[in-house]
């Protein structure tokens, strides 16, 4: 018997071993472009045989915040009609100059958009780009261009599927049929789709007019409004890693067409080139369009920068430079000002430095290598030299550097989100630069002011993206930038904030138990929110701002909702006591001499399900502290690969997890592919990785609130341009695992959770929607009212049983769930399931109208059912509480949920003949009156089976 087990445990491993061999060759690579095309249709087929389709969501905004524009275009027939482009959140339309605007992408497959160009001879006809062209951590790949020809109703794809991110689209300005596609190609992988491509025939065929190579897209592309036969575009090459960036090359450079983009030639004399060149972003002159600009991302290193003003004490690298002897003669004073000043952890003062130099358990170079690994300071070290502008007065043949002073913090370190600018139609020497601050310059670049911040609620947000320059009114302006829409009718001097779309970037989502309950989020570049449960955006109160940066994880204390623990990008985590307006930085420092801690952009931090003075976090190793962030722990070694680092850190815990069901039981899951378990509070750690595709980002990993045993997994090959999806089920604590990827089409896999009343319910959010199972992953159904936009965060409220989602790119969504709960014990194959609604509050004046000019008041009651396979027709029976049939109706047999909207209106008399379930349906003339006070059964019947539920009119 003994020997069995040898043979069986020899076996499992051999199998797990050739598992891993087989998917080390088929995870991490880019998915080709049949692929994704096979995934684009697999996931329109699923979201029309979903029986969710019909599933109500809700959406809870916020618009408080705002959203990362990428685009606006408007109708110069009719400025008040204009279209504004969200990075991840689609496109949305107002015809009442921004007063209130509606959504018209959304039925699109990807809600990520590069760039769109309305046709200003027939303002129906718009041609859209998708994938985002900025190149962040969250620029969705698109899928290839599409086209409306009714202002946005409905919408043809025209292909070039593979571009994956398109930055410019451009319509001849006499032939709406001639358009030219400016693509950027994969963000993460190399490929050949990018370059310029044109069509003839409105985007039916196309054809690539200039390519440079697999690692250099095409960012910009300008036309001759008086001469459209010239052309000039801006390649980019750019090599983005997990770990790492590379945002400028040799191939970066400018492009001259004079032959309406058949061919093209350098047009670079007098402009920068070099592995230096970045980005660039090019500008045409309307009133001279022999007069062109180019906004330049240089990531030249500088040799020498104007020095801040040197403080009194000691400086880092003073210090750093220091022998043994030198330090330990300091005086001890201004140690312990040195030690404060820079922030060392508070458990180091003077005699304990010089006693661990003494010692040699470090040098003084320590200290000033001691903050190198901090990756939020090290966005805005600038070492480069940044955004420079360039001019040709000669259609490109020459061009001439303009601004006479460095433009230090227009860019700083990431000018590859940015460096985009505008010239004003009327004025060649009016010119606009934008990234995280606005500049306008009158002497054509020479000298600038900004003009986009404001004090007090008139305050504009940073990092802009889009601008459109009203070419009949040159001082009507539209700015679109992470914190939303604003509109200038005086060239800059002053900005109304359009701000009422629900269009947030939220990396996380979590709540509290208030009555009602409130939500929290952290958002890309637009801090930590709370808002009520209830919010309906436009109508309720505008959510409030707990903390800046960009917003990651946020835990409220479930016993306190004034005390919460949040922070931002890196690892930056804070304690706040709202009723203090107090907040205390908590997050872990590593020991002088020691490894510096790597944190992930969106840092893990998780209070404990059963004790929450208890908070886990996680850098390379795991942090727990008892006593709400006072004092930290390491209570795991490095849990990553720990790969060479490169401007980005790699080789960070990028999820936790702790089991609700046992104190001590603890997951963690890296970046770089490896999952871990603990059972023992941290005491020791197992690796589980085994049988999982290996190098994929985990970017969820969940315990049951069922069994003890069972956890869930997701991971992501976003970063390698891998579409895939791989979710994973474990009941043995991760010794082995389970795919329950099942029926889902291809689509990047954020985070998937059990539902905590039905074990058999699972929730997963992909980079396409939210995703419903019913049956432990068997099977697997889009919840479409939750859209196709990216969803990253999920939690199911313990008490109201909702299920909350996070989205990147549409704010909140919540799903009343406990119909979805009671479907457990296979309810879910039963033919017809009814599910009770709230009981209606009676009114008398139903169906009347207050005022001669108003609207009557006219009753719903909502009843959702669900039926298990699409047949015949459905007949709803309602009973008064005499057992009387008052009204018959006949309902669609289709599949899946549905809500039957009873007008609450029943039969005006009774017959003996019309009583109980034989009596036939009423014939539509006979008159209906509204319901009086009393018990109504209403019962769906199909076939033999039926179910019936009960509704109080009161």
């Amino acid at each position: 018997m003994i020997l069995n087990e040898i043979n069986s445990r020899v076996k499992n491993l051999l199998y797990a071993c050739l598992f891993v061999a087989i998917t080390a060759d088929l995870n991490g690579q880019a998915t080709p472009e049949s692929e994704m095309e096979s995934a684009l249709e697999a996931r329109r087929k699923s979201a029309a045989s979903s029986l969710l389709k019909n599933y109500p969501a809700r959406n809870i905004g916020p618009t408080v915040q705002g959203g990362r524009i990428v685009d606006i275009d408007v109708n110069l027939k009719n400025t008040r009609e204009f279209y504004v482009a969200f990075a991840s959140g689609g496109i949305f339309k107002t015809i009442n100059n921004g007063i209130s605007f509606d959504p018209i992408f959304d039925n699109n497959d990807a809600l990520g958009v590069g760039d769109l160009v309305l046709s200003q001879l027939d303002p129906n006809v718009m041609y859209v780009g998708t994938g985002e062209k900025n190149s962040s951590r969250s620029s969705y790949a698109g899928s290839g261009i599409y086209k409306t020809t009714d202002g946005g109703k409905t919408w043809k794809h025209l292909g070039l599927t593979a571009t994956h991110h398109i930055s410019r689209v451009i319509l001849h300005p006499e032939d709406d049929n001639t358009v030219w596609v400016a693509s950027a190609g994969a963000l993460y992988s190399k490929n050949d789709s990018r370059g310029v491509y044109k069509s003839t025939d409105g985007g039916n065929s196309w054809k690539k007019t200039l390519y440079i190579n697999d690692s250099t897209g095409i960012i910009d592309l300008v036309i001759n409004p008086q001469n459209p036969q010239q052309l000039w575009a801006s390649s980019w090459e750019r090599t983005r890693k997990a770990g790492s960036f590379k945002g400028s090359g040799v191939g970066s450079s400018i492009y001259k067409s004079n032959d309406g983009g058949e061919t093209w030639i350098k047009s670079v004399a007098g402009f920068p080139q070099g592995k230096q060149v970045g980005r660039i972003g090019l500008e045409i002159s309307k009133s001279k369009p022999n007069v062109l600009y180019a906004i330049l991302d240089n990531q030249g290193e500088v040799s020498s920068k104007k020095e801040k003003k040197k403080k009194e004490g000691l400086s880092l690298d003073e210090v750093g430079k220091m022998s043994k002897s030198e330090f330990l003669k300091l005086d001890n004073q201004k140690i312990e000002v040195f030690l404060s000043e820079n922030g060392f952890p508070k458990k180091y003062d003077a005699a304990l430095v010089k006693k661990e130099i003494e010692a040699g358990k470090y040098t003084p170079k320590a200290f000033s290598e001691y903050f190198g690994g901090d990756a939020n300071a090290n966005l805005f070290k600038t070492k480069i030299i940044g955004a420079e502008l360039y001019r040709s007065d000669d259609a490109g043949a020459t061009w001439k550097k303009m601004n006479s002073y460095d433009l230090d913090g227009v860019f700083y370190t990431y000018g590859y989100y940015f460096a985009e600018m505008k010239v004003s139609p009327d004025n060649e020497n009016l010119v606009y630069i934008y990234g995280v601050p606005m500049l306008k310059s009158r002497d054509a670049g020479m000298t600038w002011h900004r003009i986009d911040t404001l004090s007090g609620v008139n305050s504009i947000h940073v990092d802009h993206h889009a601008v459109w320059i009203n070419p009949t009114d040159s001082k009507h302006i539209l700015l679109g930038n992470d914190g939303g829409l604003y509109q200038s009718y005086d060239e800059g001097a002053n900005w109304l904030h359009i701000n009422n779309m629900p269009v947030g970037q939220f990396y996380t989502v979590n709540v509290d138990m208030e009555n009602p309950y409130n939500v929290y989020g952290g958002l890309q570049d637009n801090g930590v929110l709370r808002g009520s449960s209830t919010s309906i955006p436009n109508v309720t109160k505008h959510w409030i701002e707990l903390f800046g940066g960009d917003g990651m994880y946020v835990a409220p204390d479930p016993r306190n909702h004034k005390l919460v623990y949040t922070g931002y990008q890196f690892g930056n985590y804070f304690k706040l006591e709202l009723d203090k307006k107090k907040s205390t930085k908590i997050t872990p420092l590593h020991d002088i001499g020691a490894e510096p801690l790597r944190w992930n952009w969106c840092t893990p931090l998780i209070l404990s399900k059963h004790n929450p003075d208890i908070i886990y976090m996680g850098a390379q190793k795991v942090f727990r502290s008892l006593d709400q962030g006072k004092n930290w722990e390491m209570i795991s070694s490095d849990l990553t690969k720990n790969k060479e680092q490169g401007n980005v850190p790699l080789s960070t815990i990028s999820t936790l997890s702790e089991s609700p069901l046992k104190f001590g039981l603890l997951y963690a899951g890296t970046d770089d592919g490896e999952v871990w378990v603990s059972k023992d509070g941290g005491g020791n750690w197992v690796s589980i990785s085994a049988g999982l595709p290996v190098n994929l980002w985990v970017s969820s990993v969940s315990s049951s609130p069922h069994e003890e045993a069972t956890i869930f997994l997701s991971l992501n090959g976003y970063r390698e341009d891998d579409f895939k999806t791989y979710l994973y089920m474990s009941t043995d604590y991760g010794n082995t695992w389970k795919s329950i990827k099942s029926n889902l089409p291809e689509s990047v896999a954020n985070v998937v959770i059990q539902d905590p009343v039905n074990a058999d319910l699972l929730y997963c959010g992909l980079d396409n929607g939210t995703y419903v199972s019913l049956d432990k992953g068997n099977s697997w159904n889009l919840l479409s009212a939750m859209l196709n936009v990216a969803s990253y965060s999920l939690v199911v409220h313990p008490r109201e049983n909702e299920l909350v989602v996070g989205t990147h790119g549409r704010s909140i969504f919540v799903a009343d769930v406990k119909p979805l709960q009671a479907l457990k014990d296979g309810v879910h194959r039963y033919s017809i399931v009814a599910f009770a609604p709230k009981n209606i509050e009676y009114n008398e004046t139903w169906g009347e109208s207050k005022f001669g000019w108003s609207k009557p008041d006219v009753p719903a009651c909502d009843i959702l059912y669900y039926k298990s396979q699409s047949a015949e027709l459905i007949s709803v029976e309602i009973y008064n509480d005499k057992n009387l049939v008052v009204r018959k109706l006949m309902l669609p047999g289709e599949a899946g949920f549905h809500t039957f909207s009873w007008d609450l209106k029943i039969l005006d008399s009774m017959t003996p003949e019309k009583t109980k379930s034989k009596a036939k349906a009423p014939e539509p003339t006979q008159p209906l009156k509204y319901a009086t006070k009393g018990s109504y059964k209403v019962k769906f019947n199909l076939g033999r089976e039926f179910s019936e539920i009960t509704v109080d009119v009161n």
